[in-house]
């Protein structure tokens, strides 16, 4: 069964507003994670605990990842039954009005406790959002793409991931030279308030994207089930753990981009807080040119080679990071960086999104990439606070926190190990292996 080509151009279109909608929505969840590792332990903690501030500051980073499953649930449940398109847009407007009240939020010294309460909840919805953000803008890409190119326009959503990285870091750099008081009385707040303009073009982008016709045909002829997570627990139970264990690579990210800022800009280390931003920087702009590259690459020779080439490297390449950063040598610092997240994790990086993509057929897509994914996730995300914990008093027993990442890239390389290679495979026919047999219909399985 064959989806007519009644949308032309869409592919292009689709992959570019992925890429825009995801670099302005992560932004937004980029700041914060910068936030958290130079600002928020001053700003909303106790200052006369520097060690348990910082702490604390990265766990409310993680708490985002926390949310993440529970909106995954409702947001790939809804993905599944009303389409990509409104999720999309949907994620687009709560991740921009989460951001912007971070920004007004009270200090700690202005209303004491409840300070830290309100930074959680505002998290707390920016996590809900992100949920929904990756599967659909994914699926979206998936089911317009041609299918021997699947990868490269899948990758288009993460490297508009890394784009938004880019962009929080771009912005911090003048900020987190501004003088110390002005940066913690009103300076920090300036990139939280610019998620207005972030949140209005993204809208727009996205309104004018047209639904897949993936979906649209399903719609038409099975119909969309009632109960998608029925549907993919029954049927896709394996691919939806191989996806949470694939998603644990994503520790290397949150690792690179706060612990290690934190730990860099620690007294222990003392690099310049401008300088490991531009290291940060310059890695994302090379994983921009790379990821494209690695999804092109598996769209030729397969979608697990590349994954596992990334997830196992990482596990080198990090360590190498660490153990630059420990030297305080900052050229060695940055070229390590260059070669760990902008090079060898992007193999990884830009491929999941095709790879996992393709583990499940058109009905239960958007739920199973997202809940797989956002369960991985919260654990990546709180991988920081298990981080700082493993760092030890001071914080600088890098070699733990290496040991630990290395740790948890494992999962990542025994889920590409045991997956089935998809890139091939036309794309109506996706998932159906899954179930061991060809998939019922929609209205019956509901």
């Amino acid at each position: 069964m064959s989806v007519p080509d009644t949308h032309a151009g869409q592919p292009r279109k689709a992959a570019m507003a992925a890429w825009i909608g995801s670099a302005l929505e992560y932004y937004d969840f980029f700041i914060y994670g910068s936030a958290a590792a130079l600002i928020f332990p001053e700003v909303f903690f106790d200052e006369s605990d520097p060690a348990t501030a910082t702490l604390l500051s990265l766990a409310t980073f993680g708490v985002a990842y926390a949310a993440r499953p529970v909106g995954a649930l409702f947001l790939g449940h809804y993905g599944d039954r009303v389409g990509r398109k409104k999720i999309m847009v949907f994620t687009l407007i709560l991740m921009g009005i989460s951001t912007f009240l971070i920004g007004c939020l009270p200090t700690r010294d202005q209303v004491g406790t409840l300070a830290p309460v309100l930074l959680v909840l505002c998290r707390v919805l920016q996590g809900i959002s992100a949920a929904g953000e990756q599967a659909s803008a994914n699926s979206m890409t998936l089911e317009h793409a041609p299918p021997h190119r699947r990868g490269f326009f899948t990758s288009f959503t993460l490297s508009g991931t890394q784009g938004g990285q880019l962009l929080a870091t771009l912005v911090f750099i003048p900020i987190a030279a501004l003088p110390e008081e002005q940066l913690m009385s009103w300076g920090w707040r300036v990139p939280f308030w610019m998620s207005v303009a972030v949140a209005v073009v993204g809208y727009v982008i996205r309104r004018k994207l047209d639904e897949t016709p993936a979906f649209e045909q399903q719609a038409a002829t099975e119909g969309v089930v009632r109960l998608p997570l029925a549907v993919l627990l029954r049927e896709h139970w394996a691919d939806v753990l191989r996806v949470i264990g694939g998603a644990l690579v994503a520790s290397v990210s949150t690792i690179f981009t706060v612990w290690a800022l934190s730990y860099a800009t620690s007294d222990s280390v003392g690099m310049d807080k401008s300088s490991m931003l531009w290291v940060g920087a310059v890695a994302n702009l090379v994983a921009l040119g790379a990821i494209p590259l690695w999804a092109t690459l598996s769209d030729r020779i397969g979608r697990r080679p590349v994954f596992l080439a990334g997830a196992a490297g990482s596990a080198v390449t990090m360590f190498l990071y660490l153990w630059a950063i420990s030297t305080g040598s900052y050229p060695l610092t940055l070229l390590l960086g260059i070669v760990a997240f902008g090079v060898v994790y992007s193999a990884a990086n830009g491929v999941w999104p095709s790879f996992y993509g393709e583990m499940f057929s058109t009905r239960v897509r958007l739920s199973g990439m997202a809940i797989g994914t956002q369960i991985g996730f919260a654990v990546a995300g709180f991988a920081v606070t298990f981080a700082a914990q493993i760092a030890g008093p001071d914080g600088d027993d890098w070699s733990a926190v290496a040991l630990f990442t290395a740790a948890l890239c494992v999962p990542p390389v025994v889920a590409a190990l045991s997956a089935r290679e998809t890139a091939k495979v036309p794309t109506e026919q996706l998932g159906e292996r899954t179930a061991g047999q060809a998939p019922q219909p929609a209205k019956a399985a509901a």
